[in-house]
């Protein structure tokens, strides 16, 4: 299979690209950094000049009339050094919102936007978005996280109407939004002490997860937020 990994540098990501590798896929990468090499592509998913670059190293790489059979989009972010998860109403601020939501949503929204025309009745894509299960609103008890929230349920959205975009022009393309658990990552470490044993995945249990999901994927799970073991969560 030909799978492309974007957000190939972060945990997930990384285990991801190595994992299907050792699989024999071949495998395509995009991240903002990263070596310079004939199949990764360094683009930053937030800019919308990243549509372009990441269009034209697809023809490059891709042999004519070829397209990939799958995507992981692992992009996200859900705190920086100066940021971190909203807690209460008071502490949102438009630029952080802003930020979680170019991360967590058009990163994606770019890259679909390139693949796009690859996508085909006779080539049909299986397209994966890493999400998390605190965007969906009907599971939420809690409250807090806003922009983390907020940016994951709009993700959820875009997941949601691409896959009927997709499911037109090519009806056995299945679009989904994958909950990938909570993983032993940079993202997750500083809310790791309130985890439960046995919860605490590390990124290679994770991409072993996310390559199932994407193998077992079939058309009832299209436009769907599943779980690491791929049932379905509600949005």
């Amino acid at each position: 299979m030909r799978i492309l990994v974007a957000g190939s540098s972060g945990g997930i990501g990384k285990a991801l690209v190595s994992l299907l590798r050792e699989h024999g896929h071949t495998v395509f990468t995009v991240s903002r950094a990263g070596e310079v090499g004939a199949a990764h592509c360094i683009a930053d998913l937030t800019s919308p000049e990243s549509v372009a670059q990441v269009s034209q190293f697809l023809n490059r790489v891709l042999p004519p009339k070829v397209s990939l059979d799958a995507v992981y989009c692992c992009a996200g972010i859900l705190h920086t050094g100066w940021n971190m998860p909203e807690k209460t109403l008071v502490q949102m601020s438009a630029d952080w919102l802003q930020q979680s939501m170019a991360v967590n949503v058009l990163s994606h929204v770019h890259l679909a936007q390139a693949i796009a025309p690859l996508v085909t009745r006779s080539q049909p894509l299986r397209w994966l978005s890493l999400s998390a299960m605190v965007g969906s609103a009907t599971d939420n008890g809690l409250g807090g996280w806003y922009s983390y929230r907020m940016s994951k349920a709009a993700l959820n959205m875009f997941v949601k109407n691409l896959s009927i975009e997709w499911g037109r022009k090519s009806p056995q393309s299945v679009v989904v939004a994958v909950h990938p658990g909570t993983t032993d990552t940079l993202l997750s470490q500083p809310f790791q002490a309130g985890i439960a044993e046995g919860k605490l995945y590390t990124p290679e249990q994770s991409a072993e997860r996310m390559v199932a999901v994407m193998e077992g994927l079939k058309p009832a799970q299209n436009g769907h937020l599943l779980h690491w073991d791929g049932s379905v969560l509600p949005f």
